[in-house]
C-alpha cells in the first residue's frame, strides 16, 4: 500500500465500474500500486465476513487479483461502531488494509448518513478514523478517502486534520467539494498545502486525463501519490505513462500512437475477466463492456459507442466494432 517516500499510482473505486473484472484487467496492465474496493455501506447493521467475501472476491485470494494486484477494502457509513466492528470483520475475512470513503457525493448515500455529508462534521471523522483504527490489528493500515470539503474548499484543512488526529494512515483529497460532484474547476493546491501541513501521505485525486493534467497536479500538489479512475478507463495509455513518469515501470507507452484497433483487444481481455467471476451470460458481459466503451466516448477520444450500443450479442458487438473502425481507417487512407 502507501508508503511515505515511495510513489505509487492507486486506481480509484467507481461504484458499478471498477468492480472485480475491471481491478483484474487493470492490474494486469502492472501499472498500479494497488487498487480500492467499490464501497461496502455500513447501515444500522455491521457487515459480516461473508458479505465482505462475496462482494470483493479477491478475499479470497490473498486480497489480490488474479493478475496480482492489492486490492484494498473500502467502507462507508456514519456509525462509528458499526464501522469499526465492519473493519475487524473485513480483516477475519482476509483484508489487510481498510480505507473510509468520507467523499461519495451521491444524494442517496448522503441522506443516509454517509459519504461527503460526513465532510460537515470534522469531529465525526476523528471519531470514525479513531474508532476503526484502535479495532483493527496494528499492522492493518486505515486509510480515509475525502473531498475538499461539502461547500467550502477551506473546510479540507480541517476535515483532513480530524482524520490525521483519528490515525488514519495516509489521506486520498479529490480536489472539488461536494456541491461541484464532477464539475469543473479542480482545486490541486489546496492538497499541495494540505501535504505540507500533515505529516502523513496525501494520495491526489481528480481529473488527471491525460499525461499533462497529471504533470499540472504534480507541479500544484507536490505529491508523490496519485489516484485515477475516470482517466484511466477514458484513456488506455494513462496509467502506463504516469506509472512511467513516476519510476514505477521501466515500459515506456508505445511509441506509435493509440490506434482505434487497440481498443479490440483490451476489450477481449475485459470480456474474458468477466466471465472469470462467473458473470458469464453473454448479455451480461457485453453491457460491461458497452459502458466502458460510453464512458471512454464522453471523456476520451473513442468514436464508435453509437455504432455498437445497439448490438445484442459478443458476436454482433465485436464485428462492428471492427467492421466501423476498418471503414475509418480506409477513408483516412484514401484521403
Amino acid at each position: 500500500m502507501i508508503q511515505p517516500d515511495v510513489p505509487a499510482l492507486v486506481l480509484a473505486p467507481m461504484e458499478g465500474i471498477t468492480d472485480a473484472p475491471m481491478r483484474a484487467y487493470q492490474g494486469a496492465t502492472g501499472c498500479f500500486t494497488y487498487a480500492v474496493s467499490e464501497f461496502l455501506r455500513v447501515n444500522e447493521n455491521p457487515l459480516p465476513p461473508k458479505v465482505f467475501k462475496r462482494d470483493v472476491p479477491e478475499l479470497l485470494s490473498g486480497t489480490r487479483t488474479p493478475t496480482g494486484l492489492p486490492v484494498q477494502i473500502q467502507i462507508l457509513g456514519g456509525n462509528a461502531t458499526n464501522m469499526a466492528i465492519s473493519a475487524v470483520n473485513a480483516v477475519r475475512a482476509g483484508a489487510t488494509a481498510i480505507d473510509i470513503n468520507f467523499g461519495c457525493p451521491a444524494k442517496t448515500v448522503n441522506r443516509n448518513d454517509g459519504g461527503a455529508s460526513l465532510l460537515k462534521h470534522p469531529l465525526r471523522i476523528k471519531e470514525i478514523v479513531k474508532a476503526v483504527r484502535e479495532a483493527v490489528p496494528s499492522e492493518v493500515p486505515v486509510s480515509a478517502k475525502i473531498r475538499l470539503g461539502w461547500e467550502d474548499i477551506e473546510d479540507v484543512y480541517e476535515n483532513a486534520t480530524m482524520a490525521a488526529v483519528g490515525g488514519a494512515s495516509w489521506i486520498t483529497i479529490h480536489a472539488r467539494t461536494r456541491m461541484q460532484g464532477y464539475l469543473p474547476p479542480v482545486f490541486w493546491k489546496s492538497i499541495g498545502r494540505v501535504r505540507e501541513m500533515l505529516s502523513l501521505p496525501i494520495v491526489a485525486n481528480g481529473d488527471i486525463w491525460n499525461i499533462d493534467d497529471f504533470r499540472q497536479c504534480r507541479e500544484e500538489t507536490g505529491c508523490i501519490h496519485y489516484m485515477i479512475g475516470r482517466g484511466a478507463l477514458a484513456n488506455p495509455r494513462l496509467a502506463l505513462q504516469v506509472s512511467h513518469e513516476l519510476g514505477l515501470s521501466s515500459h515506456q507507452d508505445r511509441d506509435r500512437d493509440w490506434q482505434d484497433r487497440d481498443w479490440i483487444p483490451q476489450l477481449h481481455a475485459l470480456e474474458y475477466w468477466t466471465s472469470y467471476y462467473k458473470h458469464s451470460v453473454s448479455f451480461k458481459t457485453m453491457l460491461r463492456l458497452k459502458q466502458w466503451l460510453k464512458f471512454a466516448a464522453i471523456f476520451g477520444e473513442f468514436r464508435y459507442f453509437e455504432s455498437v450500443k445497439q448490438a445484442q450479442t459478443l458476436e454482433e458487438f465485436f464485428a462492428r466494432l471492427e467492421q466501423v473502425i476498418d471503414e475509418h481507417a480506409g477513408v483516412l487512407s484514401s484521403r
